[in-house]
């Protein structure tokens, strides 16, 4: 079992910055591949990014790529979303996941992720 607590949303201007935090409660956290997603009013929940389990390997949904960094300090269970140059297209409850598999493949699934957090809300205004 993973707990997963997100943090470091708010409110922020376009062409601002956020970095949002998600602690996972977890012995060995280097054995999750950990994505974050977000979810609009009346969307779908959409992948954001993903990273592997030594952090050498990220995946980024184009929407996002060139402005969004996703890293992970694994000695203190966390992993960090960087959003730079947001949009008002950015506003979301973004959420964090923990997935235990072996594989790669397909890290951009929200449907392979078992551990979810509650999500932090983002708003840019424009």
């Amino acid at each position: 079992q993973v707990q997963l607590v997100e943090s470091g949303g708010g409110l922020v201007q376009a062409g601002g910055s956020l970095r949002l935090s998600c602690a996972a409660s977890t012995r060995i956290f280097s054995n999750y591949i950990m994505g974050w997603f977000r979810q609009a009013p009346g969307k779908e929940r959409e992948s954001v990014a993903a990273i592997n389990w030594s952090g050498g390997t990220t995946y980024y949904a184009d929407s996002v790529k060139g402005r969004f960094t996703i890293f992970r300090d694994n000695a203190k269970n966390t992993v960090y979303l960087q959003m730079n140059s947001l949009k008002p297209e950015d506003t979301a409850d973004y959420y964090c996941a923990a997935d235990g598999r072996c594989s790669w493949y397909g890290a951009g699934l929200p449907s392979r992720y078992d551990y979810w957090g509650q999500g932090t809300q983002v708003t840019v205004s424009s």
